[in-house]
């Protein structure tokens, strides 16, 4: 069959095969999501986005997908066999959306993305919840959930392999109140609020804060920062020494990690790189598949 009549010119960045609908769906550069039927080959339905659409996941049973683009947007779209509704759009990430993993066990939507971040999405339920993950210092490219360990592993531009506990309770990072005035001392922020937002001021109390009522920095991994970052001062005298306790663990790839993929079974890790080299790890001594499923690692 052919399917070279689904996207422009413009370059296919991810395709998902349905067996259940016989349906191939796809996403690219040219702004458009589509799918296919596998028998007949005819075009069913397209949905364009306003950006480039960049990764793509899909959830057989209900056949909602979810689909990532170059603004940093996510959009929850409900396929039919001949239409498409938006049923929502996940907004958080502060560049573009480069991977996304769906667990349809727990209903969690994990994405990374050019901000150097990762956000876990709560589909299922708990009134929106969102998660902030900060640990990699570049793109993350790749992620996989791990749902018997509760782990998720993710993989940076830089090389970097993060495995992250999510078997723990975590904050949520609060949303910064906006205000004209520092909240603790009450100075006006005139023309400086934009500085203040992009420093990233983090106050388990979601105040805004000045510079000089945050001066002090730290790290916080229950709400998903695992390097230091300003902390406004009375948050700062809050966190007691456990509460810097790492909740994940990170790994060098010692190369340019554009893709990965996992043996969950076997406890494998194979990544490719822009370096044309192909790495396989062995993860079970960090992830311990080969306990929670009952294979051996070789």
């Amino acid at each position: 069959v052919n399917f070279r009549k689904s996207h422009s010119s413009d370059r296919v960045t991810a395709i998902i095969f349905s067996l259940a609908t016989e349906w191939v769906i796809s996403t690219g550069h040219d702004k458009c999501v589509s799918w296919m039927c596998t028998r007949s080959g005819n075009m069913l339905g397209r949905h364009f986005s306003t950006s480039w659409t960049s990764c793509l996941q899909y959830d057989f049973d209900t056949q909602y997908a979810f689909v990532g683009d170059c603004s940093g947007q996510i959009s929850l779209l409900k396929l039919e066999q001949s239409s498409c509704s938006v049923i929502t759009t996940l907004k958080g990430h502060e560049g573009s959306v480069a991977c996304l993993w769906w667990d349809p066990i727990q209903r969690l939507l994990f994405s990374g993305a050019s901000d150097n971040s990762v956000i876990m999405w709560d589909i299922g339920g708990r009134k929106g919840r969102t998660l902030l993950l900060q640990g990699h210092h570049d793109r993350v490219q790749s992620l996989c959930y791990l749902q018997l360990t509760r782990q998720l592993v993710s993989c940076s531009s830089d090389g970097g392999i993060a495995v992250w506990n999510m078997d723990v309770s975590r904050e949520e990072v609060r949303e910064v109140v906006r205000s004209d005035s520092c909240q603790k001392c009450e100075q006006p922020f005139f023309w400086n609020i934009k500085q203040m937002w992009d420093t990233k001021t983090l106050g388990k109390c979601g105040q805004a804060v000045c510079g000089k009522c945050s001066s002090k920095r730290s790290s916080y991994p229950v709400m998903g920062f695992e390097f230091q970052v300003r902390v406004c001062d009375s948050c700062y005298d809050s966190i007691k020494d456990e509460d810097r306790t790492s909740l994940a663990t990170f790994h060098e790839g010692k190369h340019n990690i554009s893709h990965m993929s996992m043996d969950v079974a076997r406890g494998l890790m194979v990544t490719c790189g822009t370096d044309r080299v192909v790495k396989i790890w062995d993860m079970t001594p960090v992830v311990g598949c080969s306990l929670a499923t009952g294979f051996s690692p070789h």
